[in-house]
């Protein structure tokens, strides 16, 4: 199977998967199962932010929330320590769904290593590849669902979390951040968590 075949055979197979959330977001008047959207906005967003990205990267963009609904957020404590209880063991998910669907596909180990290395989020600010990951889960979150997550929480929660996030993000991420089309409230807070 040539690169870019085992690449959309790939995508299809991840969003196989992924159809089957029971959640539902509406976009542009139409409906989709939540993580399938998510998927097609991580691959859209770094098609425009790193439009030369080497397929490993392409492939751990669009299965960064596989099965993410498998595991509810309420499963554990609802305090920082069960929330990163929960992001860590999302990421083990992830990487336990996405391994089989490369392997069938034909990816080799070295591709599939590089992949679940990413969903781990490995070496952030050390490894280029995980920052760059990194970089593009952040700007989906801002254009796509910043505003609204700003509707359910305080200023000052805000803030401490927009201040996390920045610290996450490589400097150019930030510059392209500012960029997305927000609300005025969305961006002053952006402004106060970076200064």
């Amino acid at each position: 199977m040539q690169e870019s075949e085992k690449l959309q055979a790939a995508f299809f197979k991840f969003d196989t998967y992924n159809a089957t959330d029971p959640n539902r977001e509406i976009s542009e008047g139409k409906t989709y199962p939540k993580e399938v959207l998510y998927a097609e906005r991580m691959t859209k967003k770094l098609n425009d932010y790193a439009p030369d990205a080497p397929e490993y990267m392409q492939l751990a963009v669009r299965c960064q929330h596989i099965g993410r609904w498998e595991i509810a957020r309420n499963s554990y404590p609802m305090d920082r320590p069960g929330y990163l209880m929960w992001r860590s063991q999302l990421k083990l998910h992830h990487t336990k769904i996405a391994e089989p669907i490369l392997a069938a596909i034909g990816y080799d180990e070295e591709t599939i290593t590089k992949v679940k290395a990413l969903l781990l989020k490995k070496n952030l600010n050390q490894n280029p590849d995980t920052q760059l990951i990194e970089d593009i889960i952040c700007l989906v979150f801002v254009e796509y669902y910043l505003d609204d997550f700003a509707k359910q929480h305080s200023e000052e929660k805000l803030i401490d979390i927009l201040r996390k996030t920045l610290k996450k993000i490589s400097p150019r991420g930030i510059e392209e951040a500012l960029k997305i089309k927000m609300t005025d409230q969305v961006k002053e807070l952006i402004l106060k968590a970076a200064s």
